[in-house]
Parts: C-alpha cells; structure tokens; sequence
C-alpha cells in the first residue's frame, strides 16, 4: 500500500543542506542570523524579533469577536481532555522496605512552532500550548513566521491566541531558523529542551538535523487523509472532507479506500463541482491530482481495514455501518472520526482532540501531540537496609555473570561488614 500510494513527505530530504546551513549560522552568529534569513526569505526588515506586550494585546482587542468566542471554546474543549488524560505519580513496593516512585515531571522550556506561510494556522497555537500547559512546563516560547503586510510581526489571530492563553514570550522568526533559536538560543531567546508543531519541509529539516540537542514532537510532514467508507456514505460528505484537507496545500493527501463503485462515481461528480465552487480551487486541483492522493478500491470493508493499517494514516474517516465498532479494529491512525457527524474538520478546530498528528505512516508507532509529549518520568528509587540486605545476592550474581564485579562490590561494602 505505501508504494501504491506514496507520501510527498520527502521534500525535506531536498532542503537538509541549505537548513543545515542556516541552523549553523543562527548558531555562531546569532540574532544577526535570523535578521538576515527574514529579509531572504519573508522579505521582512526587523529592529527586533521579540513581540512586544502591548502588539499581542491590541491584537486581541481587534480580534473578531466570533473569531475569540470560537478560539475560547476550542481553548476549554482542548483543556478539559488534556486534564482527564494527566498522569499521576505512581509508587510502587517492590519488596517489603524497597519502592520506586515514577514521577512525572514536566519539561522545563518548550518553544511552539506556529506555522504562518499558505494560512495562519492559529489553531496550532490552541493543540500546541494547551497540553502544554497542562502538563506544567514552566516556561513557554512561540514563533510564528514575520509578515509583512503586519509589520514585520505574525499575523495578529496568531498573536491574539497566544494573548487568550496568556503567552507573552512570542517572536517574530519563521522557518528553521526558528528551530535554532529555539535550539541554540539567540538575542532575547533562551535555548529550550523541547520544539512542537507542524511546519513546512524547512522546518521539519530542521527538527530532523536538532534532534538530540533538542526533543522533538515529531517530523509532521504534509496533512493526509484517509476515508474509509461503504455504499451508504454520503458522496457530497466524502468530497468535502477531502478537498477540507487537500486545502492545506499541494502537497496534502486525500485518499478514498472503499468497496463500493458507486461510490466513487458519486463523489467523482462532486469533487467536480465542489472544487469549482471553492476559494482555493488550484491548489486543492494540485492535491487532488498528485501522486499521493488516490481512490483504492476493495473487495471488502475487512481488506480495506487492512489497507487503512498498512497506509497509517494522520486522520482516518469511517463512513460506514457499525462505524464506531470499525474504528474500535484500526490499529494504525493518528485520530479516528466516526461517522458523517464527525468530519476531521471538528478535530481541527474544536473536538476536544489535539490535531497535531503523525504524518508520513509514523501511526504505525507514534502518537499525536498530548500532555504527556511535554512531560517525562524519573524514576525514584528507595531502598531500606533490610531490602538492600535481601537483594544482596541477586545484584552480586547477575554483576558476576555479566564480569562487572564492582558493581557488586558496591552492595557488598554495605551489607558485607565493610568487605567489598
């Protein structure tokens, strides 16, 4: 299934040598760096690439009021799953006078990548800090593209998210040179430990060659959909939800796995006349039309469950009878929606899930972005005499076989009279 209908993911292959390029320059030269790649790449002169206060709050003071009413309830729905999904500290008595703690603690420094090239995705500023939140990082950064029509500054639905969630740490530097600066630290930017959210292939580059200095979300590549559906789907539906995603850009996939011919006639017919109808009709036409969107037809909806696991998809669609048990079979998607009533859409916007996803078939051994992608766990570890006493024999042992007898002699000293 994977080389029938490929991925367009490896356009970040294409660009390594030229992001490496810029990451080395943020990092020996620094905020001089980042001025110089805006003006090459944003075409934008900056004095400064920290956002001030008072930008980010008169940018919510102008924001459209059901604009923040929608930012506000996708803001509570985000925050009420990330908060019944937190994982508690966890002791366990391994013998009697001996327990380990797995504490969860939560990543020091994060900094949140916001895209702002084709569309100012300002929900990702919503999927990215709230679980972050959540999860109690202390210390929050954001950056999001310059743009010039805005005075050098991210688009102001961008900063007025950020005012809503309360981050005033943002700036104004797009790209991988965003990912060093977050990696490296430069000008007013301190280094962080972790970078989430999607960008495009420079960013994923980025966050490809940093890894390791850095953590990492993941390498999100282009958006992707899959639909799984029968005879009784709705065609009109089933083409809205492609071309929902293939909007995001030439680059996306939108593919159609179902057992009914009919089917694909009825949505052949309106795609058609949907994507004549729509805003960003070229760009969709390009998704629609490249090589990693498809229709797949099957026997039946057991081979194209096992057609939708091996594809792995970011977002899955189950249009189909019994929906809900179908979807209870898929091992491998990012998120699954159930039913007509529950377009990937919602999930974007105001689910309550988080949409930040793997991309590129990594559902087969990665998960979205969550509370606890911004936390870690330490093991804490207590031994009382008597336990360290009845363990003595099973340390030494297993020291000997592996011929590390120090490591065995740093129990001996202690329960053996001094002996080691």
């Amino acid at each position: 299934m994977p080389t029938v209908v490929p991925r367009a993911g490896a356009a970040a292959d294409d660009v390594v040598e030229t992001v490496r390029q810029v990451c080395d320059d943020v990092r020996d030269r620094g905020i001089e760096a980042i001025v110089e790649a805006s003006r090459r790449y944003d075409g934008v002169e900056q004095a400064d690439i920290a956002v001030p206060r008072d930008v980010i709050e008169a940018a919510l003071e102008r924001l459209d009021p059901d604009v923040r009413r929608g930012l506000e309830e996708s803001i509570g729905r985000l925050r009420r799953t990330c908060e019944a999904e937190r994982e508690r500290d966890v002791v366990t008595e391994v013998v009697p006078g001996g327990t380990v703690r797995r504490r969860i603690v939560p990543i020091g420094r994060v900094g949140l990548y916001v895209p702002g090239g084709l569309a100012p995705l300002v929900s990702s500023v919503v999927m990215n800090a709230v679980p972050a939140q959540v999860a109690g990082v202390p210390s929050i950064a954001v950056a999001s593209s310059p743009q010039r029509e805005h005075d050098g500054w991210p688009h102001p639905t961008i900063l007025a998210a950020c005012a809503l969630l309360g981050l005033d740490e943002v700036y104004a530097v797009g790209g991988a040179q965003a990912v060093a600066m977050f990696a490296y630290g430069a000008g007013p930017c301190r280094p962080v430990d972790l970078v989430a959210g999607p960008g495009n292939s420079y960013v994923v580059a980025a966050k490809r060659l940093l890894k390791g200095r850095i953590g990492i979300d993941s390498e999100a590549g282009p958006t992707e959909i899959a639909i799984l559906a029968d005879g009784g789907a709705d065609p009109a539906g089933v083409a809205a939800d492609l071309i929902s995603q293939a909007e995001h850009g030439p680059t996306s996939a939108s593919v159609l796995v179902t057992d009914s011919e009919s089917l694909v006639d009825g949505v052949a017919v309106e795609l058609d006349r949907q994507v004549a109808a729509t805003k960003h009709r070229e760009r969709i036409k390009a998704a629609l039309s490249g090589e990693q969107s498809a229709v797949v037809l099957v026997d039946d909806l057991e081979q194209g469950l096992a057609v939708i696991d091996a594809y792995a998809p970011e977002h899955l669609e189950i249009h189909a009878a019994d929906a809900g048990d179908v979807a209870m079979r898929v091992r491998n998607a990012g998120a699954i929606f159930v039913g007509q009533w529950a377009p990937v859409s919602l999930g974007d916007y105001c689910a309550g899930s988080n949409h930040v996803l793997p991309t590129g078939a990594c559902a087969c051994h990665s998960s979205g972005l969550t509370v606890r992608s911004f936390s870690k766990t330490v093991q804490v570890v207590t031994w009382s005499e008597a336990a360290l006493r009845a363990s003595r024999d099973n340390v030494v042992a297993l020291a000997e076989a592996e011929d590390l007898p120090a490591h065995g002699a740093a129990l001996r000293i202690r329960v053996d009279d001094g002996t080691p």
